[in-house]
């Protein structure tokens, strides 16, 4: 995400410093340890605009007791850490953009459509996704605007769901295949925080999905044919699945239809608002 970004950002003439917890050639780069709860004296120097998207994968390992600590505390020790920093130190920082998650409103909520004020869920990743949120949200008591853009599956050539859809050497459904994809292009979701930083009304919660959710056969049907792979209308079973992946199954076999409709009505322009069309660009790239 932060490698998208970072050269759309340049191309509007922002300057970008990088928190990283090792030193990179090249950009201007600050060293952060959430564990040893240490940030470097010089972070918030010249910065007016913080972009919060640390957070370990959510999908990269399996569920065991030390990865979920992992994937809690990443989030929320370093969303703290900025927070006690900024709340001690002079600075200059006016806007604070936070990446957030869908899976605040639960790892599945069906059909019906979930928007910004619907209620958090009771599962695992619901209750990571509450407590970053709350967390982020301190800095408002700083008299700093934040913006949270509740993320959905996004969509790159790089990595991520897509790849890992059009893997196998068959495309096909997983579980009932019913459950909705709330996807977003990569360059659309570098777009919304773009326009957060740049439009001061935007404050508070936003969905960062795409407008047109898909479910999972649906999704995997169309990937299947824009990249030109074998499509298999059988799904892959729930019990394969949950095997496979323990806990973390829920992550595919459940699903969100959530809606864009808010940061729609505040003015962004999706480039990528259907599927076939940024699927096109993806396999393009």
């Amino acid at each position: 995400m932060g490698s998208a970004l970072i050269p759309k950002l340049k191309a509007k003439g922002y300057k970008v410093s990088i928190l990283s917890r090792s030193e990179s050639m090249k950009e201007t780069t600050r060293i952060w340890d959430y564990k040893k709860e240490y940030l470097d004296p010089l972070a918030f120097d010249g910065v007016d605009t913080i972009v919060h998207l640390a957070g370990a994968g959510v999908a990269d390992k399996k569920w065991t007791a030390e990865r979920k600590d992992e994937i809690y505390n990443s989030r929320t020790k370093t969303s703290l850490l900025l927070y006690n920093e900024l709340e001690k130190r002079e600075h200059q920082v006016k806007t604070f953009i936070a990446a957030s998650a869908i899976g605040l409103y639960g790892s599945d909520t069906g059909n019906r459509i979930v928007k910004e004020d619907s209620v958090v869920g009771n599962d695992f990743l619901a209750h990571v996704t509450d407590a970053w949120d709350t967390a982020t949200g301190k800095v408002k008591s700083l008299g700093i605007r934040l913006a949270q853009i509740r993320i959905g599956v996004v969509l790159s050539e790089k990595g991520g769901a897509l790849k890992e859809i059009l893997k196998p050497p068959v495309a096909a459904p997983l579980g009932k295949g019913d459950q909705y994809m709330s996807w977003i292009h990569i360059d659309d979701l570098c777009e919304i925080i773009i326009y957060a930083i740049d439009n001061t009304e935007i404050e508070g919660a936003y969905n960062g999905v795409g407008p047109k959710p898909q479910t999972n056969k649906d999704f995997t049907k169309v990937a299947a044919k824009a990249f030109k792979k074998p499509y298999l209308p059988i799904a892959v079973p729930s019990k394969v699945l949950k095997v496979m992946l323990g806990e973390m199954s829920t992550i595919v076999l459940g699903g969100s239809r959530v809606s864009s409709e808010k940061i729609q009505k505040a003015g962004f322009q999706f480039k990528f608002p259907k599927l076939p069309d940024a699927l096109e660009d993806l396999k393009n790239r």
